[in-house]
């Protein structure tokens, strides 16, 4: 069950796009090996992938996750709109993405304001703690794996500070193992 999105704001304005950092993380915090690697994900066959990609209509990843995924998508699958956060990549060279160099928080806040889907924040603990730190994440969805790593890349890597989350939903795959934890990015009143 996903969280219900509401159509305004209190003020009756035009509520936005929700940002959800949506990733798969081993019991000891990692989201893949320190290679990028993830053969240590189960496949969950009681996860619906259409339902999930049916969310969203935009994805944000940065440079790392961007070349990991680079040809994972099957012939003919339609993408999202795309966005590879990245100060190496050149527009030139990825035609089918938008390549956004400087102003991450500025690019995100526009795409949460235009009409459309939700927005999936895929992979990259940089990333994430980045547009964490600027108030540009709403959601952060968890899929724990009951596998430990020892080491890899960090869920969180250091440098933020601290951000409260509110549960609102848990589910449990039990032919997987994994336990599925959805919260709520808690934003200070004022």
């Amino acid at each position: 069950m996903t969280p219900k999105r509401t159509t305004t704001t209190k003020t009756g304005s035009p509520a936005r796009r929700r940002v959800w950092y949506s990733v798969a993380m081993s019991l000891d915090g990692y989201i893949a090996r320190a290679d990028g690697g993830y053969d240590w994900i189960p496949n969950e066959p009681e996860i619906d992938w259409g339902a999930f990609m049916g969310r969203f209509d935009t994805v944000l990843m940065g440079r790392r996750t961007y070349q990991v995924a680079q040809g994972q998508r099957p012939a003919g699958a339609k993408s999202p709109k795309t966005y590879v956060f990245s100060r190496t990549l050149r527009q030139a060279d990825h035609p089918d993405v938008t390549i956004v160099s400087h102003d991450p928080a500025g690019t995100v806040n526009e795409l949460r304001r235009q009409p459309g889907k939700d927005i999936w924040l895929m992979g990259g603990g940089v990333l994430f703690r980045n547009l964490l730190g600027v108030d540009a994440v709403d959601m952060v969805e968890i899929g724990l794996v009951p596998a430990l790593l020892g080491g890899g890349i960090p869920l969180l890597p250091a440098g933020g500070g601290t951000v409260r989350l509110s549960l609102v939903e848990t589910r449990r795959y039990s032919r997987s193992g994994i336990l599925a934890l959805t919260y709520e990015v808690a934003r200070a009143v004022t």
